[in-house]
Parts: structure tokens; sequence; C-alpha cells
């Protein structure tokens, strides 16, 4: 029988709401296991050990994943292209310095990033895509709104403009994505209503402790379609990045979901 292979990952970002909810599910897998976890702040109650700074760290693992904020990827990156570390970068708002960096990151070591990385919203994003080459053609307009809890701080959000993206790369009559209305956690609306018909609109909602909703809307004279992809809780982003480190950890280069989920 072969021998099974246990990939062992360092949870960046561990005591954050991604990083507990990734802890617990891989505790439960016997196919791989957390060894290290980073985080500036820890009480500690994880069974492994903690360090404040990536740099810090000095055990033995495959692969990173990081739930982290934008302000510690540089950081993350520098110690992962010197160690040749593979990661799964899911941390969003990053800028485009950031972005540019990422990429250099994945010319020495395999970097997974991706805005979401759950099943239901990969699968989202063919539906998307298929329905827009069919829709546009046929003279529908189209629009994005994502609901987030009020604790989210990037608006819209990484999944919504990576949605926005794949839309706007199968079709010919819209160029770009712009901000549409952001509804604040006290209820106080801003931004636009307004749009220019080459314009994609995605639309913003922060309230409560919603892990996330992002609805597709098509519409035209005749007919409206909406497709609506509602996370219940975090565990099928956690399933997704543990499948991505697994991933990961055996490929090199830069990488997506799209690679891991073969439509």
């Amino acid at each position: 029988m072969e021998a099974m292979i246990m990939t062992r990952i360092i949870m960046h970002g561990c005591n954050g709401h991604m990083g507990r909810v990734i802890t617990d599910l891989v505790s439960k897998d016997d196919e791989c296991k957390i060894v290290a976890g980073i985080d500036p702040f820890d009480d500690g109650h994880n069974d492994y050990p903690v360090f404040a700074s990536v740099n810090d760290c000095d055990v033995e693992a495959d692969v990173v994943i990081d739930f982290s904020n934008a302000a510690a990827v540089d950081e993350l990156l520098d110690w992962c292209a010197e160690k040749k570390m593979p990661v799964v970068l899911c941390t969003t708002g990053l800028s485009e310095v950031q972005l540019a960096k990422v990429e250099e990151t994945a010319e020495k070591t395999a970097v997974l990033r991706s805005a979401n990385m759950s099943l239901g919203i990969n699968t989202l994003m063919k539906l998307i895509q298929d329905a827009a080459k069919v829709l546009a053609t046929a003279g529908f307009d189209m629009e994005i709104v994502e609901k987030h809890h009020r604790l989210k701080l990037d608006a819209p959000s990484g999944t919504a403009i990576t949605l926005a993206e794949g839309i706007l790369e199968n079709i010919d009559r819209k160029d770009k994505w712009v901000k549409g209305t952001l509804v604040a956690p006290d209820g106080s609306v801003s931004g636009n209503t307004v749009y220019a018909p080459d314009e994609l609109p995605v639309s913003s909602v922060r309230e409560g402790e919603v892990p996330g909703i992002h609805t597709i809307r098509y519409d035209s004279e005749a007919d409206s379609i909406s497709i609506t992809h509602d996370a219940k809780n975090r565990k099928g982003f956690a399933l997704g990045a543990v499948l991505a480190a697994e991933y990961t950890a055996q490929h090199e280069g830069f990488l997506g979901m799209n690679d891991l989920f073969q439509f």
C-alpha cells in the first residue's frame, strides 16, 4: 500500500476568524496537519506553536495558508520567496504594487491566489461567464451586488471584483467595472446610481454578521435573471483553502482555483 503523504501547513493569521475555522477543519483531517501558526495576538489555545512574525518561524512545513490582512502580506511574500515555500494567498484588498509582488514571488515558489476559496463561488464564476456570453449578445444589462459583515473593510469585496472581471473577459459591450452604491453598517447609502453603458456596477452592503452573499443580475425589457451564492458560514472557504494547500504544495508557478477545480 502506498504511504499517505501528510501535508504540513503553516497557518498565517491563525487566530483570525478564518484561521480558527481552518484549524478546526484540519484537526479532523488525516491528510494534513497545521504545524505552526503566525499571529501577533495569541492566547495559547492552539495545539501548535504560534509565532508573532513569520520571520520567527523555524518549523518545517510544506505550504502556507494566508488569511491575514494586506499589511502583513509583503513580509510573508518575502519569506516565502526566500524559503521557496509554497503559499495559498487568500487575503484581499491588496494594492497594485502588492499584486505585482505576488507575481514576482510566483517565479520563485508556487503561489495560489484567489479572492474566494469556495467550490460554490468558483462554480458560480463558470456559470456567470457562460451566461454573460449569451445574455450580453441578447441585450441584457448586468450588475453585481455583494453583502458582507459590518467589519469587512474592503468594498467591493475581492470576490465581487473577480466575478466582475470574469464577466468582462467574456463580453464586448462593457469595458470596466465601477463601484456602485455602498450601504454602510449604519444604513447610510453612498456611491453611484447612474452608469455609462460600458460600465459594470458592483454595489456593496455591510451589515450584521453576513459571511458573504454575491448576486449577479441580468436584466432586459423582457425578463430578469439573478444568480446568487449565499455563504451560510465560513466552512466552504476553509475547505477550499485546505484543498488548495494540498494542491499548491505539489505544484509550481502562479496558480488559481481554476487549476484546482477543472470545470
